[in-house]
């Protein structure tokens, strides 16, 4: 009996050793799981050129890190980020080659990672259907799907802010220290992580869970001189703190109005909470949260005290570390809410990127508490949202790098650099950001050899106004916002009256009214769902 004793301990041990083994393994399988699927969904974009911003600042910024080891970069635009992406991405290089692919599969490995995390995290206060499903609605999510091969800063600044979070629910403010500090290199926003983390030890400390005031100073003053130390060693450089004069007054000094504020807080609550499909878990985690306040409380004590392996079937999965969760995860998202919107010129969802994993998790968490029927029914249904919003456009002006609307703008100007670079047209080319740097520079991924260009910046009426008939021999002009035949700006002239007050919206000029101007011929036209590019050539005296 005794002997029987003993081998049911030594297999017992057994089994937790290997049980811990695995568990110390399963983020890296969680990640190359990921990676695999992010592989296989993106496979057909991975080649593209590069995009928007990508063309315009972070890829020739990478590109003078890899070249001459250069962290303020000398071939684009001054904007006072830190470095890490661009070494990072310079590294990647190295290692493997120039070349979009590289690129692209870099960030994807951070994308993955970022799942992985979200694994992780979810497995600690819930069951491992939750966390499964946590990990896939967010990689369907089509903003984090779209940016998940695009070499933006926002994703790798999400990756470390969710490790940053894990380590404040782990108590290990060392790991906080390494993560946050990362978080602020990939981009400098980040830093709304100190005040945040700061409360929360806090909390955590009055609840007496062993958090040290002390060590949280500690761990801050890493992130806080690592961005001390990069605003010197910048201003050492060119003579300025952050970016230059025009860059500076755009995301700050024009936006401190405080109706313009206000206005920019409820495009991220929508953007957050309702844009994308996000109104389905909006409308599922409410339901949980109501489900919850109907339940009989005695019920869920009893299932809550059963343990672990009670939990799993339970209505509520409620684990020890949800309460904290849910707290920081709220803090966080208000931090980054509130900050955005005073700072930054471009309204861009992406910018959100740090915090939808931690809300996608809350979200999952409160619709789990529904019956599991229901729960995987409104699960289902996201998904399939999800996947549909990859190619359904919204009808309002939206950044295409919000779906998938990104590749369809990529394909119609690779069609148009190979018309003009075909010498359908000869001469100069007149045209607007980004489509000026996609010709004039080869290393993009657009011509083999650079263009004559006549650059404008937007194609509104104001832009054409200094442009004279005799300063260019073609026009290659496209659609560079979103503007739906059933656009709501056009259908609400409040709405449309608001965004050119206070975001500098202005609709593109007419065709017709510059082919009857400037004496225009049409070369050739593109189409690709809802987006256009067009070629003229100039034939007027």
């Amino acid at each position: 009996m005794k002997n029987h004793t003993e081998s049911d301990h030594r297999r017992r041990g057994e089994e937790a050793i290997g049980f811990e083994a695995s568990s110390r393994f399963l983020p890296v399988f969680v990640w190359l799981a990921a990676f695999a699927v992010l592989l296989l969904l993106h496979y057909p974009l991975l080649r593209l050129p590069y995009y928007w911003d990508e063309a315009g600042y972070y890829i020739p910024a990478a590109r003078d890190f890899f070249r001459s080891w250069r962290l303020i970069p000398q071939s684009t635009l001054l904007t006072g980020h830190t470095p890490l992406v661009s070494i990072y991405l310079a590294f990647a290089w190295r290692a493997f080659g120039f070349s979009p692919l590289v690129t692209r599969m870099a960030m994807m490995a951070l994308a993955a990672g970022t799942l992985a995390c979200v694994y992780g995290l979810a497995r600690r206060v819930a069951n491992r259907e939750a966390a499964f499903w946590s990990v896939l609605l967010l990689a369907l999510s089509p903003l984090f799907f779209a940016q998940s091969t695009l070499a933006h800063l926002d994703l790798a600044a999400g990756f470390f802010t969710l490790l940053a979070l894990a380590a404040l629910l782990d108590d290990c403010l060392a790991r906080f220290a390494f993560a946050c500090t990362a978080a602020v290199l990939c981009k400098e926003t980040a830093i709304v992580l100190l005040p945040t983390a700061g409360i929360f030890v806090w909390r955590q400390r009055r609840r007496s869970t062993g958090s040290s005031a002390s060590g949280w100073w500690i761990a801050a003053l890493f992130p806080l001189a690592a961005l001390m130390a990069w605003a010197a060693f910048y201003h050492h450089v060119t003579g300025g703190w952050t970016g230059n004069r025009e860059y500076l007054r755009y995301n700050l000094y024009a936006n401190l109005n405080p109706i313009r504020v206000l206005l920019t807080l409820l495009r991220r609550l929508y953007e957050t909470f309702v844009g994308g499909f996000n109104w389905v878990l909006t409308a599922g985690a409410l339901a949980g949260i109501l489900w919850t306040r109907k339940s009989n409380p005695a019920v869920v004590r009893a299932r809550t005290a059963m343990g672990p392996a009670a939990i799993e079937t339970s209505v509520i999965p409620a684990k020890a570390g949800i309460h904290p969760f849910f707290f920081l995860a709220v803090l966080l998202s208000a931090a980054y809410l509130l900050m955005l919107s005073v700072v930054g010129g471009a309204v861009l969802p992406r910018y959100l990127l740090p915090i939808f994993p931690p809300l996608v998790l809350a979200a999952v968490f409160l619709i789990w508490r529904l019956p599991r029927r229901m729960a995987r029914s409104i699960m289902v249904f996201a998904a399939g949202c999800f996947v549909w919003a990859w190619f359904l456009n919204p009808p309002y002006p939206f950044p295409f790098e919000d779906n998938l609307a990104y590749a369809d703008f990529i394909h119609l100007h690779q069609q148009a650099a190979r018309i003009l670079e075909d010498q359908a047209c000869k001469g100069r080319i007149l045209t607007a950001w980004p489509a000026t740097d996609e010709l004039v520079h080869p290393l993009l991924g657009y011509v083999a050899q650079p263009l004559r260009v006549v650059p404008l910046q937007d194609f509104t009426r104001h832009d054409f106004d200094s442009v004279s008939a005799g300063s260019f021999d073609c026009a290659y002009l496209y659609s560079r916002h979103w503007e739906p035949q059933n656009n709501w700006l056009s259908r609400h002239l409040w709405l449309q009256r608001l965004q050119q007050s206070y975001f500098e919206y202005q609709p593109q000029i007419p065709e017709n009214e510059l082919v009857a101007a400037y004496h225009l011929r049409l070369l050739a036209g593109f189409e690709r769902r809802g987006q256009w590019a067009r070629i003229y050539a100039r034939i007027g005296p």
